[in-house]
C-alpha cells in the first residue's frame, strides 16, 4: 500500500519539487496551497504524513496544526513543518502545536526523504 503524503505550500514550485521528489520515491501526494485548502481535501482519507509550510495567506501552517490535530482521524498522524523560518520561537510554537520535526528551507531531496521515511516508520 502505497503512503499519503499531504503538502501544504503556497508556493507551486515548491510543491512540485517536493511532490516529485516524493512520488519519485514511492508516496502518494495530496497537494494543498494553504491550510484551508488543506482542511477541505480531508475526506478521511488516510495520510500518513503532512508536510506544511508555516507562512502562508488564509491560514497559516501553524494555525492549521492545531485544526488539524482536532480531527480524531489525524490526531496521531505526525507533521513536519517545511519552511524558510528557522527562529527559535516559531519552533517552539510549531511543536507546542503539534509538529514533530521542522525542516529549513531551501532543502535537499535526500533529507527531505530521510526525515519522511523516520516519521512514516
Amino acid at each position: 500500500m502505497l503512503k499519503n503524503i499531504l503538502i501544504i505550500d503556497d508556493s507551486s514550485s515548491v510543491r512540485s519539487v517536493v511532490g516529485i521528489t516524493l512520488r519519485n520515491a514511492g508516496y502518494d501526494v495530496i497537494e494543498a496551497c494553504d491550510g484551508k485548502d488543506a482542511l477541505a481535501k480531508l475526506t478521511g482519507q488516510k495520510v500518513h504524513l503532512v508536510l506544511s509550510d508555516v507562512n502562508m495567506p488564509n491560514m497559516d501552517g501553524i494555525t492549521f496544526v492545531k485544526e488539524f490535530k482536532k480531527l480524531p482521524a489525524y490526531r496521531f498522524t505526525p507533521v513536519c513543518m517545511l519552511t524558510t523560518e528557522a527562529e527559535r520561537t516559531k519552533m517552539d510554537e510549531g511543536k507546542a502545536a503539534g509538529a514533530k520535526a521542522w525542516i529549513v528551507k531551501p532543502f535537499q531531496p535526500p533529507k527531505l526523504l530521510d526525515v519522511v521515511s523516520k516519521l512514516i516508520a
